[in-house]
């Protein structure tokens, strides 16, 4: 028999916030859970989709890969995210490929549990839409970083982002909750590695950030990430690498 997961647990997802006990229940009878290494492969760009995964623990990057051989990372999940629902929406392909960064605990449900469990529950189908949104109003956040920011301030404002929607108080600071190498930061921002590395010790010296060993980031200093997209978008081509 397939492990599943207690009902109380699935309040920390972010799809399944604020339903009732037994809405959650229901969901819990459908849902099957699965512990998986760093470096999983959960999904592979093209192929067709028919599991919707969310993150319990641990931290998954989604991406695509270019012709040269280079990684374009779209996206990074942590505890209370979904992953694989467009294909389960649209019925196309995968259009990205997703793999685990750490030890992770997710829990799953297949096509066709998941578009019953929308009709059956009137709020799960909300909070979907609601969850949309959101990640569209991030796409369109970073296609406008793209365009108008320097390195700099692509990385300050995907640090912001990140401390914003997922942040953990702690102490004076933020903590994103998710495994962020510099390597991964750089693949976000579309930048090398070494420029990456460069703005990530600076703000460390000035602390505006700081790093656990585990490589999670606590943004310290919010104002000054703000400051540096504010003076770019201000002054366009002044701070251009």
């Amino acid at each position: 028999m397939e492990a599943t997961i207690r009902p109380d647990r699935l309040r920390e997802i972010s799809l399944f916030a604020e339903l009732e006990p037994e809405a959650l229940t229901m969901l819990a009878g459908s849902l099957r859970l699965l512990t998986v290494r760093p470096n999983t492969n959960l999904i592979a760009v093209e192929q067709p989709g028919d599991r919707v995964y969310f993150i319990v623990a641990g931290t998954v990057k989604v991406f695509v890969d270019h012709a040269d051989g280079s990684e374009v990372i779209l996206a990074m999940l942590g505890p209370g995210e979904m992953v694989g629902e467009m294909s389960l929406v649209d019925n196309l392909n995968r259009s990205a490929s997703v793999t685990t960064l750490e030890s992770s605990t997710l829990v799953w449900m297949d096509r066709t549990t998941f578009w019953r469990q929308l009709h059956q529950i009137p709020a799960l189908m909300a909070n979907m839409v609601t969850l949309l949104s959101r990640r569209l109003r991030l796409a369109n956040t970073r296609l406008q970083a793209d365009a108008t920011l320097d390195v700099e301030g692509r990385v300050a404002l995907q640090l912001l982002s990140l401390a914003q929607e997922l942040g953990e108080a702690i102490g004076q600071g933020l903590r994103i909750p998710i495994r962020l190498s510099q390597s991964d930061l750089a693949a976000l921002v579309g930048a090398s590695r070494v420029r990456v590395n460069q703005i990530v010790v600076d703000y460390k010296r000035r602390e505006i950030i700081d790093i656990d060993g585990r490589l999670r980031i606590t943004v310290l200093d919010p104002e000054a990430l703000r400051w540096q997209i504010d003076e770019e978008l201000l002054n366009p081509g002044h701070f251009r690498d």
